[in-house]
């Protein structure tokens, strides 16, 4: 219940954030990048805190890293897989109420790829091999990054805080690695929403593009590994 309920609140506010800067006629049409990337570290702190509250006392959202903590025996392999399916359902619900909180705007915007935009990530440059390569990157950095944030050599982190230096991590990895590719970093971030986008009776929407919907649920998984090899390599476990 925990990840699913926080991976749904962080959809409703990182989702959120794209609607508001791009739908026609939204307050909010154009705010740029760095109320994006802010917006969607926001959405990853409050996802912590609710699936934590909830029960879920990683707070992951995101089998990326699930799967990197599966690596060092927190989760069994069938609790990863059943805590990514339930991430995803969660990301499709998110992405819904989205959908339904911007309703009128959808016929007024035109731009369909824009539209997309909003639920799941797209390469600005579309070359596999290398938007592969970025999600990769910016996985690697995450999931290396919270294994340092919380290691042992730092000390304990004061209760309640650790949300908040994962949504500045979140902000600062959209604004150095989301140029290329979004930064989607999570398979359940961007196959959910994508899922919602599919289903969804979106006025004047165009392709889930599917084609590229790998890229961003097979990368991150690879970065999360890779992660975990370089962690072990340098005795972080």
């Amino acid at each position: 219940m925990g990840e699913f309920f926080g991976t749904m609140v962080l959809m409703v506010f990182g989702c959120g954030v794209c609607a508001c800067n791009t739908l026609t006629g939204s307050k909010g049409q154009n705010g740029g990048w760095i109320c994006i990337t802010a917006g969607w570290g926001f959405a990853v702190m409050l996802g912590v805190f609710t699936a934590t509250t909830l029960g879920a006392p990683q707070g992951d959202l995101n089998p990326a890293v699930t799967l990197g903590k599966t690596m060092i025996g927190i989760y069994t392999w069938e609790q990863f897989a059943v805590t990514s399916v339930i991430q995803i359902l969660g990301g499709i619900c998110g992405a819904a109420l989205v959908w339904l909180a911007y309703l009128p705007h959808w016929e007024k915007t035109e731009d369909r790829a824009a539209k997309l935009g909003i639920f799941c990530t797209a390469p600005a440059i579309r070359k596999y091999p290398f938007n592969f390569l970025c999600e990769v990157i910016a996985t690697f950095f995450l999931m290396f990054s919270i294994w340092m944030i919380f290691s042992n050599q730092v000390g304990t982190i004061p209760a309640g805080l650790g949300p908040y230096i994962v949504g500045v991590l979140i902000w600062a990895l959209g604004m150095s690695f989301g140029g290329p590719t979004g930064y989607a970093m999570n398979p359940a971030r961007d196959l959910g929403p994508r899922i919602a986008h599919a289903i969804l009776p979106i006025a004047g929407k165009g392709s889930s593009d599917w084609a590229y919907a790998w890229v961003p649920v097979a990368a991150p998984l690879v970065g999360a590994l890779l992660a975990y090899v370089v962690a072990v390599a340098v005795h972080v476990f």
